[in-house]
């Protein structure tokens, strides 16, 4: 508890000799091999649907700001944390304010634990009105600023750290705006944050859909998201509209009817606390899973089509997802960003990260109940087993009520929905990026990551190849990066074809054991630097990122 409450982060520890490769504890001076039993630490039984799926409602624009006040440089305010100046302000001038506060609050997992303190985003001071993970919606062609005050508490004492740096996940913005990991703020500090709501090289089948942002502080973003600091944001256009009676969108399910359901892994204590094993470095696995921050709750439906927004934001759990009465759903989404037309499926994996909308139809459902279901196996960091459980663990409970009006056009009537951008012939460059176990550590291309060392150099509005290797070890790791958009083209040399579910547009890709994947990227609009990392966001505090920076000049 010492070594938690001084901060000493994984390079504090190696540098001190107190952190062994393999990630155990020095026995020196008193300290045992290991911090803890947390790899035998038992949750508390809690009681499955005892309480309603927190829904939260979207965080509302602060109408009485003066947004002239508002520029691409910084305000001239003493609390106002560092940034570079807003790149495309000019063309891109904000015309909604939100003010976002991060703070300490209380929550209830679930009625038969304690409540306790969470660290989250909020968007008003009334803790009484505040969700686990808020929810903001968007539109493009509608630029936002948001101020994100760190109002955490500065002395705190225990796992995460009150210094934090916001990203907006996968969101086409300026390097300034993306929540950089080395970019973080104190408590007592606010950052203006431009969000453009741009598409990707004005190209309107670039549109991204469900996105999400967290805290993404170098060496303490598994902590800090442990903590709680995760939000959802939805990107609408003319054609996602969130208007499933308007002849000229998509006329997908919409208002009620469209829910993000946020899914995450905890641990508790025998107090009902929870805990967080900070030297548990292969990855965070709980016996407790979450949806909108509550555990096992239940969702009272109608019958008719729902949109659901799934989300795993880990740490470290990788998820395949069914009901248990293995009704079909389609697949309109990868990682957010709408498919070429639905697919229809009875079960749907997740790596950390990873978002997928799904239509279910809930006018298909027999009994009065339903439930959905993880069925993969995940013991460990290392990854799942593969193992498909039977009958796995139920995460939420759909209570199915009457017949409701639905303006909803039938999935299997859709023959198209987001077309896919044309690729480049020209490639300017290829890259390989291996990501491997080095020293008990985690590394990319056999390097710790150093927020000094640019690792790459991509040239603006250039295309590249990257191939992605796992460098072996039985290792599962979801690569993201950030900023842009890619396409996958092969897996182990099998190329991804129309009708795959991975025939789309990507940030999070699961990379299996000993795979080579092939994707395609291009680099548009704005310029600086970038992270690519493992999203089991332990592997990453562990030093598995690297920095690429998009300059003017050449490629290197």
């Amino acid at each position: 508890m010492e070594i938690i409450d001084a901060k000493l982060s994984r390079r504090d520890l190696i540098r001190y000799g107190l952190l062994a490769a393999g990630g155990m504890l020095v026995a020196k001076s008193g300290l045992s091999i290991r911090a803890s039993g947390a790899a035998t630490l038992v949750s508390p039984r809690t009681t499955p649907w005892a309480e309603p799926l927190p829904i939260p409602q979207p965080l509302q624009p602060n109408t009485s700001f003066d947004l002239s006040k508002l520029s691409a440089g910084l305000n001239g305010d003493s609390s106002e944390a560092p940034r570079a100046s807003h790149q495309l302000w000019d063309y891109y001038k904000p015309r909604k304010f939100y003010e976002i506060e991060e703070k300490q609050r209380t929550w209830s997992f679930h009625k038969d634990l304690p409540t306790q303190p969470i660290w989250n985003f909020q968007g008003d001071s009334d803790d009484s009105a505040h969700y686990a993970e808020p929810t903001l919606h968007a539109r493009y062609g509608e630029p936002i600023v948001v101020r994100n005050k760190n109002n955490l508490p500065a002395n705190h004492k225990g796992y995460g750290i009150p210094d934090t740096s916001t990203h907006l996940h996968n969101a086409h913005n300026a390097s300034e705006s993306d929540g950089n990991p080395s970019d973080y703020y104190g408590s007592g500090y606010y950052k203006d944050f431009h969000y453009c709501n741009k598409l990707a090289n004005d190209d309107p089948n670039e549109a991204l859909g469900f996105l999400w942002f967290h805290d993404h502080r170098l060496d303490y973003t598994a902590q800090n998201v442990y903590r709680g600091l995760v939000g959802t944001y939805i990107l609408y256009d003319e054609l996602d509209c969130n208007d499933e009676t308007n002849v000229n969108g998509f006329r997908l399910p919409s208002g009620e009817y469209d829910v993000p359901l946020v899914f995450g892994d905890k641990v508790f204590n025998s107090n009902g606390i929870a805990y967080y094993d900070l030297f548990a470095l292969d990855g965070i696995i709980g016996d407790k899973q979450t949806v909108n921050g509550k555990i096992q709750p239940f969702f009272d439906v109608k019958k008719r089509r729902y949109r659901l927004r799934l989300l795993n934001t880990g740490p470290s759990r990788f998820l395949s997802f069914k009901f248990s009465n293995n009704m079909p759903f389609w697949q309109i989404s990868n990682d957010g960003n709408l498919l070429p037309k639905p697919i229809k499926r009875t079960s749907i994996n997740l790596t950390v990260a990873e978002r997928v909308d799904i239509i279910v139809d809930f006018n298909s459902a027999t009994g009065s109940d339903v439930f959905l279901m993880n069925v993969l196996e995940h013991i460990d960091g290392t990854g799942p087993t593969g193992k498909i459980l039977n009958p796995g663990t139920p995460l939420l409970k759909f209570n199915l009520g009457p017949t409701a009006a639905d303006g909803s056009i039938n999935p299997d009537q859709i023959d198209k929905l987001r077309g896919l951008p044309v690729m480049d012939t020209v490639i300017n460059k290829t890259r390989t990026w291996i990501f491997n176990r080095q020293n008990g550590a985690w590394s990319v291309n056999g390097q710790l990551f150093n927020r000094n060392i640019v690792n790459a150099k991509c040239k603006l509005g250039t295309a590249e190849i990257w191939n992605f290797e796992n460098g072996g070890g039985g290792w599962s790791h979801p690569i993201h990066m950030h900023y842009e958009e890619f396409r996958i083209l092969s897996r182990n040399g099998v190329a991804v074809k129309p009708g795959d579910v991975e025939y789309a547009r990507k940030d999070v890709i699961w990379l299996h054991p000993g795979e080579k994947v092939k994707v395609y990227v291009k680099f548009r609009d704005f310029t600086g630097k970038y992270p690519l990392h493992c999203h089991n966001v332990v592997h990453e505090d562990h030093a598995m990122m690297a920095r690429y920076d998009i300059v003017d000049g050449p490629a290197s």
